[in-house]
């Protein structure tokens, strides 16, 4: 197979550098407008007027440039990477983490990677970032960036369920730990689900699920019955938004499957906070 097209890792570096100034700073519309949506749908006063604080935090945050969240976030990025496609210049790593040095440095964003998990110190850069490749059919490079704090992100889980189970036994166990988590990870969630594969492609599928975007249902109807029927019972859970109490707990559920062993039924959990930062480039 003859190779079509070649990318320097400038370009790289630049195109996440400017994705990481557009995701801390400025909130996707489909999210203010998922608030608005809620909040016309809430009784509770306090509810309603959480879920108007969090729009008036992203209008200010957009307008005067200052972090959505004073926790800007582990960056994960996930690479799809053509197969008739050359990457040249630096190592695709160290692109990678340089850019995203400059633009923690650059917009004053906070550094949040420590070098070692118990020693404890501080990169000061926020790099390295947490990068996940695809060998994909093409010439294209598409990155999906998403910012994790530190909150959310502790309320992950994975059950390995029983392959028996049963969708309410899932659904139960999806709102039984969207109750647990309360407003430590600061729902509104967009929450993330991969089903099926081994624990390890279950956990990363639940982070690529919200790349599926807002406003969409799963295209195969039974996930789509089943992810309304997931944000049901999360809503029936009354943690309500930053944990107020009311029916706002969760604004969209992406479920994403995968092929799985007959003896095992992953069930992973990815809950995003109510500033959902993600976007994605093609190059």
């Amino acid at each position: 197979m003859s190779v079509k097209r070649s990318i320097h890792t400038d370009a790289i570096h630049s195109a996440i550098i400017a994705e990481l100034e557009k995701i801390n700073f400025i909130l996707a519309g489909e999210v203010v407008k998922a608030f608005s949506s809620m909040k016309d749908r809430e009784e509770s006063a306090l509810a309603k007027k959480t879920l108007e604080l969090l729009g008036e935090n992203a209008r200010i945050a957009g307008e005067c440039r200052i972090p959505l969240c004073q926790d800007c976030g582990s960056v994960v990025i996930f690479m799809e990477i053509g197969q008739q496609l050359v990457i040249e210049g630096d190592a695709l790593s160290t692109a990678v983490d340089a850019a995203v040095g400059e633009a923690y440095r650059k917009f004053y964003l906070r550094k949040s990677i420590v070098r070692d998990p118990l020693r404890r110190e501080n990169t000061g850069t926020n790099a390295p970032a947490f990068l996940h490749t695809d060998i994909v059919p093409g010439d294209a490079l598409r990155m999906m960036i998403l910012l994790k704090g530190g909150g959310s992100e502790n309320m992950t889980a994975l059950k390995m369920l029983r392959p028996t189970a049963s969708l309410d036994d899932i659904v139960e166990y999806i709102a039984g730990h969207v109750r647990e988590a309360g407003p430590n990870p600061c729902p509104p969630l967009f929450l993330g689900i991969g089903l099926g594969g081994t624990a390890d492609v279950a956990m990363v599928n639940s982070k690529k699920a919200v790349f599926r975007g807002l406003g969409t249902s799963h295209p195969d109807p039974f996930y789509a019955k089943l992810e309304q029927r997931i944000m049901d019972a999360a809503n029936e859970t009354g943690v309500g938004p930053l944990g107020f109490g009311g029916v706002s707990t969760v604004a969209a559920v992406f479920i994403r499957e995968a092929p799985t062993h007959i003896a095992s039924l992953p069930v992973a959990l990815n809950l995003n906070c109510h500033s959902l930062r993600c976007s994605e480039a093609v190059l």
